[in-house]
């Protein structure tokens, strides 16, 4: 067995690893960079005209045999709806095999008439935590994962006696805790190859709070605050949505969310315990930004606004009781919240990783919102592993061979596993597993 890791030994983004046995081709992964080679941020509307031949020649999307050409026999497998891990999926050819959780099948097609982008999957396969399954002769095990993002796995991949583990991105002090000492007692040890991924191994030491300890910090600005409550937070965070909601029902407070994440909700509440806009949570009322509701009119999809016509809250309600409301915001709804009164006394909450910040839009938004009197609070936790549950995986599965990935910080896995045999390898270099 033999594998090759496209993008990820040295930056964060971009996820992509190749698998291969004479007979068998499978690649997991195939993210869209955040970053440039040269540490700029990457920015999709630079290679949206471009051929495969030519991002291929450009190094941004890797050279895959039989991944994108016709009746190509490569499967992908995908880890999660993050796009920095399935974002180039528009270029894969239609005839490719597509193995994916239920949920992240939901949050990409959702994401994709969101954002106008033109992720089809058509050859789609679905998966179960736990349960093997076979791409030719190469044998994949799916690990449900505690992540940000919402259906999250890891993968053992055995073929010809050999085995590795792809770590996906993890962690273990969201809401999911649980699945990952499922795992903890169901798989194998002493694996061949452990690609672990680093997102915040550089960040020293430093204490992640729980999901339930946001919960609590949030409930208490809730009490102190005495205006409108403005949170800043990804639409699809599910662990930091709940905490969110359960926050606004401990504190008597209304939720306003906008349509794109109740569709969200919705669709993902078959599958968990996820309150969304219903009967049996009356806390939660849908807003309409305009813009928005414009776009996906415009698109046809005018069911995605119907379905919550019935929890409607307009802005002028949200200005009458900004006291007593919650609202879940994002820069491109700035006109909207010019019609929103009454938000000089409130507090804005940022509940995001701190370099999303760096934007400029983003900056815009932030600095507007302080600027009409809003006092700004950041309340968050990494969607990512820290150094301790870095060290529990390590330990858990005991591999022979411990290679960095998703991270800009390889150098420091030595210093950090002193017992593991780390080795640093180079974005498309080939690895025989002998």
């Amino acid at each position: 067995m033999n594998f090759q890791i496209h993008r990820g030994t040295k930056e964060i983004g971009g996820s992509c690893v190749e698998i291969w046995t004479q007979s068998t081709r499978v690649v997991v992964d195939l993210g869209m960079p955040l970053v440039n080679p040269d540490k700029t941020q990457f920015d999709s509307k630079t290679i949206k005209n471009l051929s495969v031949n030519e991002l291929i020649k450009r190094g941004t999307l890797p050279n895959i045999k039989g991944l994108y050409e016709k009746k190509g026999e490569t499967a992908l497998v995908l880890s999660h709806a993050h796009q920095d891990h399935f974002g180039f999926l528009k270029y894969v050819n239609e005839t490719c095999r597509i193995y994916l959780g239920r949920a992240t099948k939901k949050l990409i097609e959702i994401t994709s008439i969101f954002t106008n982008q033109d992720w089809k999957i058509s050859n789609l396969q679905h998966f179960e935590s736990g349960v093997p399954f076979f791409i030719g002769d190469i044998e994949v095990t799916p690990y449900l994962m505690d992540h940000s993002a919402f259906d999250s796995y890891a993968f053992l991949i055995k073929a010809n006696g050999k085995s590795l583990f792809y770590s996906g991105d993890f962690r273990i002090h969201g809401r999911k805790t649980k699945a990952f000492d499922w795992f903890s007692h169901n798989t194998e040890r002493n694996v061949d190859y452990l690609l672990l991924e680093g997102t915040s191994i550089g960040r020293v030491d430093k204490y992640f709070p729980t999901e339930s300890e946001i919960e609590t910090e949030i409930v208490n600005t809730f009490k102190q605050s005495k205006g409108i409550n403005l949170i800043y937070t990804s639409g699809q965070n599910i662990d930091r949505l709940v905490s969110i909601y359960r926050a606004c029902k401990r504190t008597g407070k209304t939720l306003a969310i906008d349509f794109y994440i109740a569709n969200i909700l919705r669709e993902l509440s078959e599958f968990g315990a996820i309150p969304y806009p219903s009967k049996s949570f009356p806390e939660i009322k849908v807003f309409f930004p305009y813009r928005l509701s414009r776009m996906i009119s415009n698109k046809g999809q005018e069911m995605l606004l119907y379905r919550f016509k019935d929890y409607k809250i307009t802005k002028e309600q949200i200005g009458e009781q900004v006291d007593k409301t919650v609202m879940i915001v994002r820069p491109s709804m700035l006109k909207d919240l010019e019609y929103v009164k009454g938000i000089e006394n409130g507090i804005f909450i940022y509940s995001m990783w701190d370099g999303y910040k760096k934007d400029k839009t983003t900056k815009e938004f932030i600095d507007l919102l302080i600027g009409k009197g809003m006092t700004e609070k950041t309340i968050h936790t990494s969607g990512h592993a820290d150094r301790a549950a870095l060290k529990r995986m390590v330990e858990i599965l005991k591999p022979k061979k411990l290679v960095p990935i998703h991270t800009f910080e390889g150098d420091e896995y030595q210093k950090i596993f002193t017992d593991s045999n780390v080795v640093r390898i180079n974005d498309n270099e080939i690895v025989s597993i002998n």
